[in-house]
């Protein structure tokens, strides 16, 4: 049952989707001094008292009627205020976050979901086919604009990003890359990519959707059409720097006319579906193998690829430039959820005799593209061979179990990464935790800033073998409110680092940088140690995503009712600050267990007896 949310109904909407959008309030533009006040509480504990009261004077400074502060904050003010920008963010976000960012989209911007096996489903063909009908429904009621809202609290949350979910494709483009567009009616196929060869398989025939036996032939077709030999694997100049994959991708258009033809049914498609030829076995293989692949059976520009591996395991990798985790995850959540329950419906078990047999669509290559390709799998393989990655799935106790804590599950498992990172490395760092702003009009993420003195106060107590049970018990209860408190003003748009990157945008070219700006703890405050996010779903065996500091670790995490699960990545043999930590990923998820293991013996002490039971 969807809520009933005080923000109105626009009668006008194109669908029930989008019937509240146009009343979402504005990202709003917090007070100055609000903002300075909680960047001081949150850059304290991460520096000496010297550096702090420099950060002091600098804050001074900037707010300081008539100072360099106030007039960024005016105009600010007035960009936000201006009819024709409907979130003050968006642009600045997305051309420097994401679209301007010229590293490899591998391992540094895209994100995986891997999958629970489905028993039911074993062969790739199989599953692809369910998968594939389970997708297309989504898609139905993406593009029909039916899929009810999410809400938060009662309130809607902002649809406006599943736009960019289907028949959409990142165009790699200098200085900045652009977002695609396609019309969801008109290009009703998608693209198979089976040993690195691409497929045009069109998911209706006269007017009637495929039905998942149906489909299931057409991937059976693709499978033996495309044999024993892998392709060149052109996909792999996607996986390049965006600069170099600009110049590849003019060079490839250029080659032959034909070319462009099979661009355009690539980034026009629904959707790709990667049957890989590999058989993840573990845990960590299958993660890996979602992350980033071998290079070759992926097109990394599109949002969306659903992977189907050799033995049935299967999972999705995203481009993450124009939409986060959530409208993803909810998507994937569908998928799996409505296999799993049999909610989906597969169509007749009959195949129409009449169906065209998939195609493949082949680039023309010449000497040079080869040469480019060639390039584009050194290139890859040398950045995936830089990092590792592995999970965590801890089975001891879950989201049920923290609740008889009395916690927040989510503030429960970021004290624990905290008390994790202070077993390694016997100190804090800077921590960044994704809070979504969707309640506002294309609102994306805030920083919640999870470092804090009550953190630390409670990292330190939980060492400390002579502090009592009930004062250690005290600083995690301490801690957890702080975070609790932050994370809602973050989700309220009142956190410190989105205002401050408005402010700073604000600043014209000829400008001096204020003091502020220039501080070395405005840089190391927000140099993210530790990058973590939470998405949980019951059907998923893992999530994840790379660091996004070549001296921290990328930390996805997933509370179940009855487990956690972290996915941990760095790169090889992690240094920080000087300090080599071989093995540093696996030497990180032995603290989050250990980590994990001291909370509950902590917490159970005050738990009645019968509650334990």
């Amino acid at each position: 049952m969807a809520p009933n949310p005080k923000t109105p109904v626009d009668p006008t909407a194109a669908g029930p989707m989008l019937r509240y959008q146009a009343n979402l309030p504005k990202l709003p533009v917090p007070e100055l001094h609000d903002t300075l006040q909680k960047y001081l509480k949150s850059v304290k504990p991460l520096l000496t008292e010297e550096q702090y009261q420099k950060t002091v004077e600098a804050a001074k400074e900037f707010e300081a009627p008539g100072g360099m502060g106030q007039e960024l904050q005016r105009r600010l003010v007035a960009r936000a205020n201006d009819p024709s920008i409907v979130n003050w963010m968006e642009e600045w976000w997305n051309d420097q976050a994401y679209m301007g960012y010229r590293d490899s989209v591998v391992v540094y911007v895209s994100y995986f979901f891997a999958y629970k096996d489905d028993k039911f489903r074993r062969l790739p063909a199989q599953r692809a086919a369910a998968i594939t009908t389970a997708a297309l429904a989504f898609k139905k009621q993406v593009v029909e604009k039916t899929l009810e809202p999410e809400y938060a609290r009662g309130e809607p949350m902002c649809m406006d990003s599943y736009k960019y979910m289907f028949n959409n494709c990142r165009i790699a483009h200098k200085p900045s890359d652009l977002p695609a567009i396609f019309d969801p009616f008109e290009n009703t196929h998608i693209i198979v990519v089976r040993k690195n060869k691409f497929y045009f398989l069109d998911t209706v025939h006269n007017g009637v959707q495929l039905s998942t036996a149906e489909l299931e032939q057409q991937f059976l077709n693709i499978i033996d059409q495309a044999g024993e030999f892998k392709g060149i694997p052109v996909g792999a100049l996607s996986s390049e720097n965006r600069d170099l994959w600009t110049d590849h991708r003019d060079m490839l258009l250029a080659a032959n006319p034909v070319n462009k033809k099979v661009m355009d049914k690539i980034e026009t498609a629904s959707f790709l579906v990667c049957l890989d030829d590999s058989s993840p076995g573990t845990r960590d293989e299958l993660c890996r193998a979602c992350w980033h692949g071998d290079g070759g059976n992926r097109f990394y520009d599109k949002p969306l690829q659903f992977i189907v591996f050799e033995n049935g395991k299967a999972g999705f990798m995203g481009e993450h430039s124009c939409m986060d985790g959530t409208p993803v995850c909810r998507l994937n959540e569908f998928v799996c959820d409505g296999l799993n329950r049999n909610l989906i419906d597969h169509g007749s078990a009959d195949v129409r005799s009449d169906i065209p047999q998939p195609s493949q669509i082949s680039f023309i290559l010449n000497g040079k593209i080869e040469e480019a390709i060639e390039q584009a799998v050194k290139d890859f393989y040398k950045l995936i061979n830089a990092h590792e990655m592995t999970v965590l799935a801890y089975q001891a106790y879950g989201k049920n179990q923290i609740k008889k804590f009395k916690c927040s599950p989510d503030g429960y498992v970021q004290m624990a990464i905290q008390l994790a990172y202070y077993k390694m490395f016997g100190t804090s760092r800077p921590t960044y935790e994704s809070a979504q702003t969707r309640k506002f009009q294309r609102g994306r993420t805030e920083t919640a800033r999870t470092v804090t003195e009550e953190s630390i106060a409670f990292v330190k107590a939980m060492e400390d073998p002579t502090v009592s049970n009930e004062n250690k018990i005290a600083a995690f209860r301490k801690a957890l409110k702080v975070q609790g408190a932050y994370m809602s003003s973050a989700v309220n748009a009142h956190g410190v680092d989105r205002h401050l990157f408005g402010l700073k945008n604000s600043l014209k070219p000829n400008e001096e940088k204020p003091a502020l700006f220039q501080d070395p703890a405005n840089a190391y405050s927000s140099h993210w140690y530790l990058s973590t996010s939470q998405l949980s779903s019951e059907h998923f065996d893992g999530y994840g995503w790379g660091q996004v500091v070549n001296d921290g670790f990328g930390c996805a995490y997933m509370i179940k009712n009855r487990a956690l699960q972290f996915n941990l990545a760095s790169v090889k043999d992690l240094e920080v600050h000087g300090k080599k930590y071989i093995n540093g990923t696996h030497r990180f998820k032995q603290a989050l267990e250990d980590a994990c293991n001291d909370m509950y013996d902590l917490l159970i002490t005050e738990v009645p007896a019968q509650a334990k039971l």
